[in-house]
């Protein structure tokens, strides 16, 4: 039997006279992050009230398993498995969302806001499709929504965007934000695993879905991303126009390949102010690309996260730790429910905005460029009836206007038995349009056997 949210809360005693009142959450969703904060929370009581100035108490959770709830929070908090109940309980002060989803979690998030409730999110994507939305509602009824949790989660990326760099005109933010493909990618070149054999062991041991389409087909990065580029560059998010590639088509072969070159293969997220034709915008995308072997981002490896963001005034910080998990996640939503426990009666003018820039300085002209205007280097392994015809791929791609920058035959030891011989070619940083024009011709060059094969390459230099 599980007793009734509303009446357990109302029967509650108030605090004494003079006391601070703990803060009052409702949690919607107690699985693994949800389990995690409230274990995290209940561990280091004393240290977070400590910090909060106030306590934090967990006073009723919604949970699709009640029974497997309780074995969680135990008796003394009240359960129900409605979480609109919980979004718009007179007795809460602030909403933790981490159930996931875009639909119902969007009608909870927009309901405890219009009861004036504050709320505390780890759910990346719900923000990154109605973001707007959610941060217009709560800019109207004067309440706060955090979210470190959706971003990297044991990395402070969003704090450090809104607070640490405030001074810096951000001019990129580059990073690995999916553990998962890290891990796969991971396995591929440590092993020489393909692809299907690494994603089959990332499900084995847990850091792969069943369905995995969100993590290796890189909108998980992309959620990310928008967020972190609203942040950095005062612009609304705008996932729906972020280009998105995944590693489903990375072939074990330009692994090997990038590791001759002195080059390593990492899913990227990449946000970079640029200007097309005097025009700025930015660069909005999430792709596998070439990174130096000896570059710290190129270290990040197995299922850790690492963002490397450069200000103007700041030059290049690098931010490490887990990208996900149950206490990582937990850590980083508890640091959201501290800064609203600090609030206490501050204007909301005062306090930090939500994507880093206050409403009336959002840039909502400030556009993503489309693909073809994405300036970079590029890897392109192109196979060959000969390796005699080495030079006359570079020669050619030169007079399409590719700057080349490096040719040379794949090694023996990076080829799978039967495979002919492969041109490996750098190239300067080039526009998008010109390598695409480039590649179709070269696919009806008389010297290339088969598909080329292309993926940027990013320096990510100071």
């Amino acid at each position: 039997m599980f007793r009734d949210p509303v009446q357990s809360l109302e029967t509650q005693p108030s605090p004494s006279v003079g006391a601070i009142r703990p803060l009052r959450v409702g949690m919607i969703g107690m699985g693994t992050v949800g389990a995690g904060t409230f274990r995290v929370l209940a561990r280091n009581q004393a240290l977070i009230a400590g910090r909060a100035g106030r306590g934090i108490e967990v006073v009723v959770v919604a949970a699709r398993n009640l029974a497997r709830a309780v074995g969680v929070v135990g008796t003394d908090v009240a359960l129900t498995n409605d979480p609109m109940q919980v979004a718009t309980h007179p007795g809460v002060d602030v909403v933790v969302e981490v159930a996931g989803g875009t639909g119902a979690a969007r009608e909870w998030v927009l309901a405890a806001i219009a009861a004036g409730k504050h709320v505390v999110t780890a759910n990346k994507a719900l923000l990154a499709v109605h973001g707007s939305e959610i941060f217009a509602a709560a800019l109207e009824h004067g309440v706060a929504v955090a979210y470190e949790g959706a971003v990297a989660v044991s990395i402070p990326i969003v704090k450090a965007l809104r607070e640490g760099l405030t001074a810096n005109r951000i001019e990129w933010v580059a990073g690995i934000v999916n553990g998962t493909t890290n891990f796969i990618l991971s396995k591929m070149r440590d092993e020489g695993l393909d692809f299907a054999a690494a994603l089959q062991q990332a499900q084995a041991l847990g850091y792969a879905e069943a369905d995995p389409s969100f993590d290796i087909d890189g909108v998980d990065a992309a959620h990310k991303m928008a967020l972190l580029a609203a942040n950095a560059f005062g612009m609304p998010v705008r996932f729906a126009d972020a280009q998105v590639e995944g590693i489903t088509r990375l072939q074990g072969l330009d692994v090997a390949c990038a590791e001759q070159l002195g080059f390593r293969i990492k899913l990227l997220g990449v946000a970079r102010r640029r200007e097309d034709h005097g025009v700025p915008g930015i660069e909005l995308r999430v792709q596998p690309a070439l990174v130096p072997a000896t570059h710290l981002m190129a270290q990040v490896n197995g299922s850790m996260n690492g963002i490397m963001v450069k200000g103007d005034a700041a030059g290049v910080t690098m931010y490490y730790g887990a990208g996900a998990g149950s206490e990582p996640t937990a850590s980083a939503v508890i640091a959201d429910l501290v800064d609203v426990a600090r609030l206490g009666g501050t204007h909301a003018a005062q306090r930090v905005p939500h994507l880093g820039f206050h409403a009336h300085a959002v840039d909502n002209a400030l556009a993503v460029l489309p693909r073809a205007a994405v300036h970079t280097r590029h890897y392109l392994r192109v196979p060959v009836h000969s390796g005699e015809q080495t030079g006359a791929v570079g020669a050619w791609l030169a007079t399409q206007q590719v700057p080349v920058a490096q040719v040379q035959l794949a090694c023996d030891q990076a080829l799978p038995p039967g495979t002919g011989p492969q041109v490996l070619v750098l190239t300067g940083a080039v526009a998008q349009a010109t390598v695409d024009l480039a590649m179709h011709a070269l696919a009806a060059h008389p010297a290339v056997a088969g598909p080329v094969a292309t993926l940027r390459v990013e320096m990510l230099e100071g």
